[in-house]
């Protein structure tokens, strides 16, 4: 009897799992900067204003979730090609995931902006703030933000 009941779970997770498998969608990585100098640059030549987000990559749960609900999207991606010049501030607990240089810079934003986690923030070429958003949101909440800082 134990059996039959071990084999019918056994089943029953194969069936559910299968299922998640394939509503799951593949993550879309839009272009985030690899430095602040190079967005900084980039925003200078391209006329677009800095989206920075302050985030903490391997620790903080609001983050991981804003991050693959709104970052990783496909909307978003196509959403801020043409608007805006990424660039991520991570301050994760594995210091291994940021190099030593980009870490003291990222200190030097928190520093300048007084950063929470998550935080998404809009700076011109110049570095004056056009529009903060602390803590975490519905992801399609966001564009209402982006649209208002760009108008």
């Amino acid at each position: 009897m134990k059996t039959n009941w071990f084999i019918l779970l056994c089943f029953v997770s194969l069936i559910v799992f299968s299922q998640e498998n394939q509503t799951m969608e593949f993550k879309v990585t839009a272009k985030w900067e690899s430095t602040f100098e190079i967005a900084k640059k980039r925003a200078k030549q391209e006329r677009k204003p800095i989206l920075i987000y302050f985030s903490g990559s391997d620790w903080c749960g609001p983050c991981i979730k804003l991050d693959n609900e709104l970052f990783h999207t496909k909307k978003f991606q196509d959403y801020s090609k043409d608007k805006f010049i990424l660039y991520m501030a991570d301050f994760p607990r594995n210091k291994d995931l940021v190099s030593g240089k980009v870490s003291k810079t990222n200190k030097k934003l928190s520093k300048k902006y007084n950063n929470s986690f998550p935080m998404v923030l809009v700076i011109s070429k110049k570095g004056k703030v056009l529009g903060e958003r602390r803590g975490s949101y519905l992801p399609d909440s966001y564009y209402s933000f982006f649209e208002s800082v760009l108008n």
